[in-house]
């Protein structure tokens, strides 16, 4: 397995402990502060993972999160003494892997990292799931539309419009 590479945002940039942990734990690890070049910053290193150690996630932060999940999703944890249940759910919304309020433990590390990456994967799949879900049904709502215009416009039963619409789609397939 390759070596994961972690963008660690600390508001303290003078404590070592999370990044001796993080890189004790065989993970490549950036630390850098938040600011105004953030996004900018994650496209230029493309991390594996994201993880955040602040005490209140400003709603800037959360707004280029939300960013983030639509531009390049990654993994993200995050560590935070805010346990405000507003906060929560904007951290939720913004897709955040992980939301850890007051429980740093530097041993738990790895594991808090694994499962943050596999509840991404699953996310991740489950949005898949949903958009192909979606664009299926629009397909069929498109299929389900023109059957209709063929059924009031050439008098076809539903059968004979889906049969049309079948035989023209293998046709067009054919010639592509």
């Amino acid at each position: 397995m390759n070596r994961l590479n972690v963008l660690l945002i600390e508001s303290d940039l003078n404590t070592t402990l999370l990044e001796n942990s993080i890189k004790d734990s065989g993970f490549g690890c950036l630390k850098a502060q938040y600011n105004a070049t953030f996004l900018a910053l994650i496209r230029e290193i493309t991390p594996d993972i994201l993880i955040l150690n602040l005490d209140t996630p400003s709603k800037k932060l959360l707004t280029d999160l939300q960013t983030l999940s639509h531009q390049s999703a990654l993994p993200v944890i995050m560590f935070a003494s805010d346990g405000n249940i507003d906060t929560i759910n904007q951290a939720i919304k913004a897709e955040v892997s992980a939301f850890i309020v007051d429980g740093l433990e530097y041993n738990r590390i790895p594991s808090i990292i694994n499962v943050a990456i596999a509840r991404f994967k699953y996310q991740q799949s489950l949005k898949n799931a949903l958009e192909e879900a979606c664009a299926k049904l629009e397909d069929r709502k498109q299929i389900d539309r023109a059957k209709a215009i063929l059924i009031k416009t050439q008098n076809f039963t539903e059968d004979e419009a889906y049969h049309t619409l079948r035989k023209l789609a293998m046709d067009r397939f054919r010639l592509a």
